[in-house]
């Protein structure tokens, strides 16, 4: 179809957008592990300036610190969840446009109604966006076929139809790349902040097992490991279970947009050519 969006343009962005997602993801684990390492490790949150002793009463990054190795892979999924959230606002909004786009629908369905598909074609030149252009694309399809002469009506709105289809299928699938690594967070920020709780209490076990009285430090510091893990690892999860169904939403609300101004379409251009 001459009027949908060029694959290789569709491919172009996939390919960046993966590699967007590759150095985001290390990147935070990086600074995850630069955070807790350097600021949360930092000699002036633990009594005697000394990180491997007790961190100050009250003072919660030294109380982070002491949570273990896990916490900075934690910290880092919870950037990552971060930052792809603020990635994909982007570029939902992007796709939605510049104005509201249930108003934008509806213009489009009061120009379908009084004939007029210029009016039609200039407001999605005004709204812009990935539902736009697929519903500029439907347009453009339906004044090509008031041309021809060879198909007949029911035809001509499976070609407009079909070309609505294609254009979505181009730009949609968009939306919906980094979602996947929101909806991987969801478990394995559990699983990882499990993981930290697990190590946490065999410490906490390791100093009850000693002869003689128990170890109360390693006792209190095992405790505290496993609990530190697991805050972080259900606050990644939360985060990343409420952004997934925000983005969710958004996107079927779009993905709804066009199936609405793309029935509209079709059933115009039946109505008048009968």
């Amino acid at each position: 179809m001459a009027n949908a969006p060029k694959p290789t343009a569709a491919n172009n962005e996939s390919s960046g957008s993966s590699i967007f997602a590759s150095l985001s993801m290390v990147t935070c684990l990086i600074v995850g592990f630069l955070l807790w390492k350097f600021v949360m490790g930092h000699s002036s949150h633990f009594e005697n300036g000394d990180n491997t002793g007790h961190p100050i009463s009250g003072d919660y990054f030294g109380m982070v610190y002491k949570g273990g190795f896990i916490v900075p892979v934690l910290m880092g999924m919870l950037l990552m969840v971060i930052v792809f959230s603020i990635e994909r606002m982007i570029v939902i909004n992007k796709a939605s446009g510049k104005g509201n786009i249930d108003t934008f629908v509806k213009k489009i369905q009061v120009n379908l109604g009084t004939g007029n598909i210029d009016a039609a074609i200039a407001e999605c030149d005004k709204q812009q966006g990935s539902v736009a252009n697929v519903i500029k694309s439907g347009l453009k399809k339906y004044k090509e076929v008031e041309t021809d002469v060879v198909m007949d009506t029911e035809q001509k709105c499976l070609a407009i139809q079909k070309d609505i289809e294609e254009a979505t299928a181009l730009e949609m699938p968009m939306l919906e790349q980094n979602l996947t690594v929101i909806a991987t967070l969801v478990s394995v920020g559990t699983l990882m902040g499990l993981l930290g709780t697990v190590t946490g209490m065999i410490k906490a076990f390791g100093g009850l097992a000693t002869a003689g009285a128990p170890d109360q430090s390693q006792l209190a510091n095992g405790i505290s490991e496993a609990l530190i893990n697991t805050a972080t690892g259900i606050s990644t999860s939360a985060l990343s279970i409420i952004m997934y169904n925000v983005f969710t939403s958004k996107i079927d609300k779009l993905t709804y947009s066009i199936d609405e101004a793309g029935f509209s379409i079709v059933q115009t251009y039946a109505s008048t050519h009968k």
